[in-house]
């Protein structure tokens, strides 16, 4: 297969590595494939200074296109950027709050801190809804209990992000707030009908694509309702047919981690990485760190793509909404020497923890 077109592939993949700097393997996937990006866990993080060096790493590997840098930063549990930077309650004190001035406060912060070291795209807001008390991987991480408070609150939150430069993801189509299992050990079941999905599920991701959100992550969730078979990251029911004509998102979408069990334990990586963009996927994420597993997912959807079993057309289309994407938050980003001057008068500074004070108030 033509370079230009394995680079093309490669831009489909935000990848991992397993320690502090970007190992010498990920380095040579990235010079032969011009990887879309990566996303840094704990493992990967030290001190804020550390994280903005491992950002300028990151910019210095351009091929031909930026690299996505990218966490999960939500708040609460969810949080890998530990102290120094402003410790952010859970997302439910914001709904507690029923402040939309307070959500904004909070996302104007956190955007701040992300700038000044060099993250690009937060995997926030949640906007699954906390419907179901015995959840064990959403809870309190959701912002409400209410379709209407997470759609507004959520709204408020990547139109702040986004305003400050960081690309937000929107997670997890089609829902996960109802569920009874985690997707990291099992596949979870939603099993509402359609018309309660439409009219509860859906309302926030309604509300963020209203709001232009950039991506949409995918929940790794069997709705047999919707399709029988299939978990939502791998159906062109709902990735396709729902999230992108029914609800006309426009944007990235982006499946969750295919190496958590609710996938993996049926599917290897690679055929998943293949099923995901045949269901309408535009990225993935593949998260372990071992850099062999990615490769092996690249290429499998470099011999789909030569055998047509992945539409060209369908390549096409991922690659316009991924360069959109990157036209859209990383052209024009601070070179890091203009960062490093700033982020220590930034991160977990008095004005930040003030805000996560008063959000704590409403724990």
């Amino acid at each position: 297969m033509p370079l230009a077109t394995r680079r093309h592939i490669g831009q489909l993949l935000i990848g991992s590595f397993p320690g502090l700097d970007l190992s010498v393997e990920l380095r040579a996937l990235v010079r032969e494939f011009d990887l879309g990006g990566v996303i840094l866990f704990s493992r990967n993080i030290e001190s804020p200074e550390q994280v903005s060096e491992v950002a300028a790493q990151v910019e210095a590997l351009v091929v031909e296109q930026p690299l996505w840098v990218s966490v999960d930063q939500e708040g609460g549990r969810v949080a890998r950027l530990k102290a120094p930077f402003t410790v952010w309650p859970p997302m439910a004190t914001l709904g507690r709050s029923g402040s939309e001035a307070l959500a904004a406060r909070f996302a104007a912060a956190l955007a701040a801190e992300l700038v000044a070291v060099g993250v690009t795209l937060d995997y926030a807001p949640v906007l699954d809804i906390h419907t179901n008390p015995r959840n064990p991987v959403i809870g309190d991480r959701a912002l409400a209990e209410s379709a209407a408070d997470v759609a507004r609150l959520g709204r408020t939150v990547i139109r702040t992000l986004q305003g400050a430069g960081i690309a937000a993801c929107g997670k997890h189509f089609p829902g996960h707030g109802d569920t009874s299992t985690d997707s990291h050990a099992e596949l979870p079941l939603v099993e509402h009908p359609p018309d309660r999905l439409r009219a509860v599920e859906f309302e926030p991701f309604r509300a963020a694509i209203a709001e232009d959100v950039g991506f949409i992550m995918t929940a790794h969730v069997l709705v047999p309702s919707l399709d029988e078979l299939l978990p939502a990251t791998l159906s062109p029911a709902l990735v396709q047919g729902l999230l992108r004509e029914e609800l006309g998102f426009g944007g990235v979408i982006l499946s969750d981690d295919l190496e958590m069990k609710a996938v993996s334990a049926r599917y290897a990586v690679p055929e998943a990485a293949v099923a995901a963009i045949k269901a309408g996927c535009d990225g993935l994420l593949i998260c372990s760190g071992n850099v062999d597993v990615q490769a092996q997912a690249l290429e499998a959807l470099i011999k789909a793509a030569e055998q047509g079993d992945i539409p060209r057309a369908r390549l096409d289309d991922a690659e316009r909404r991924l360069r959109r994407a990157k036209e859209r938050f990383l052209v024009g980003r601070q070179p890091r020497r203009v960062r490093q001057a700033a982020w220590r008068g930034i991160v977990g500074c008095d004005a930040h923890r003030a805000v996560a004070d008063e959000m704590a108030a409403f724990l």
